[in-house]
């Protein structure tokens, strides 16, 4: 291809890649990313459905959005940032889940926050599991709320890592949608679409990058891939960087999935509400009713529950839902909602999951998968993060802080 050879290869066009690929730019050094897929934006990616809605099939959320530096990159592109209250910062409807069980869960989950905190200080690191009350009524509850959070059930989530996370508490959203506003920084950018990368071979003066649309060459290249990719193709790398992949299989992607659903006769509750569909157990999901005033129903799942209905199909989304609901406002209820929209993030190859999360005891292998190899290979994407994984904003850093150290390295190789 005549657009094989840069200085700089980028290999993902996530909002890591898309962040590494402007700040190169801005330092006027030559790079071209290179995606799997047949549009930029990675697991941030809008639809926009028959009635004119934008659907975040992925991140939805400008979460920390008083210091996210995607907010003044989506006003500047002429987007609407919607600063309304989410929904879990509102009491729950009450079907199904009196206020006074919600005041008594609200106690039992500050509670176990708290008693992550001070565990997560000492040694070992201990699965969050581990701090749940024996015998409290809550746990269930407790452990669907951790799957939405990080994707995966409490057993397998490192403590130490859930308490890096650093959040404001501010949260906001793009109406025309976090997905169409992160693709949009990418345009204008050199990009080659529907290009699998097969292999990064390092071994010669040059980088060689194997990919489904031939061979790319360059001085240097910042892998942007999920973690879960990076973990499952031992052959990614020639020769094998083995570091890499043990820190990526620390780092697993946990599964969140959503279900847009149409509302007959919406104006009946109040906008960007919510409700639980069970309170005593873990697999259930969660409904946010009205999402931007819209007629919608956005109903999110978490962990293992999506897992197990993705290999039944994308109608068991429905089912469930609907089963969920009906029981929550009567049979009558089914006739009022359709499937709109979803993305089964879990079988989807160029993801394999959601966002990160660090198993119990591997906190410390997210800057492991961050180090940059001889000063030609350098890493981004949320799960470098410490402290902003599992976020676009997490994914944007540190594609900015890779596209720093590969100019730093330029300058050190001429000095």
């Amino acid at each position: 291809m005549a657009n094989s050879d840069s200085e700089v290869v980028i290999i993902g066009g996530g909002a890591a890649g898309i962040a590494a690929a402007r700040q190169l730019a801005r330092a006027a050094i030559p790079c071209i990313v290179i995606e799997a897929r047949s549009r930029l934006g990675g697991r941030a990616w809008t639809e926009t459905s028959e009635a004119g809605f934008a659907l975040d099939l992925g991140c939805g959320w400008l979460h920390s959005a008083d210091r996210n530096p995607w907010v003044p990159i989506v006003e500047a592109q002429g987007y609407t940032v919607d600063k309304s209250l989410p929904p879990w910062k509102k009491p729950a409807m009450t079907a199904g889940f009196p206020a006074h069980l919600q005041d008594e869960f609200g106690r039992a989950q500050s509670d176990f926050f708290t008693r992550m905190e001070a565990a997560a200080q000492r040694e070992p690191d201990v699965p969050a599991s581990a701090l749940l009350e024996p015998g409290c009524r809550w746990n269930g509850l407790l452990a669907a709320v951790g799957s939405y959070i990080s994707g995966a059930e409490l057993e397998r989530l490192s403590v130490q890592d859930f308490d890096n996370y650093a959040d404001t508490g501010v949260n906001w959203r793009v109406t025309e949608g976090y997905g169409t506003a992160i693709a949009g920084y990418g345009r204008d950018l050199n990009v080659v679409l529907d290009c699998p990368v097969l292999q990064i071979d390092h071994r010669g003066r040059r980088l060689k990058v194997e990919t489904a649309k031939g061979s790319f060459t360059a001085d240097q290249a910042i892998v942007t891939l999920p973690s879960a990719v990076i973990a499952d193709k031992e052959a990614l790398f020639s020769p094998a960087l083995p570091e890499k992949t043990e820190a990526a299989r620390g780092l697993p992607l946990g599964l969140a999935d959503k279900l847009f659903l149409t509302l007959e006769g919406a104006g009946e509750f109040e906008a960007d509400t919510r409700a639980i569909g069970h309170i005593d157990r873990a697999a259930t999901a969660t409904y946010q009713f009205r999402p931007l005033g819209r007629p919608l129903i956005e109903v999110y799942f978490g962990g293992r529950l999506p897992a197990e209905l993705e290999a039944a199909g994308e109608g068991a989304f429905f089912d469930f839902a609907v089963g969920e609901l009906t029981g929550l406002f009567g049979a009558d209820f089914a006739r009022r909602v359709k499937p709109l929209r979803m993305h089964c993030w879990g079988s989807d190859p160029f993801a394999r999951g959601s966002y990160s999360f660090a198993l119990p005891g591997k906190a410390g292998c997210r800057p492991v998968l961050a180090a940059p190899v001889d000063g030609r290979l350098f890493f981004a994407g949320e799960a470098c993060s410490t402290n902003d994984f599992s976020t676009a904003h997490g994914g944007y850093l540190t594609g900015v802080a890779a596209a720093e150290q590969t100019i730093a390295a330029r300058r050190n190789r001429r000095s």
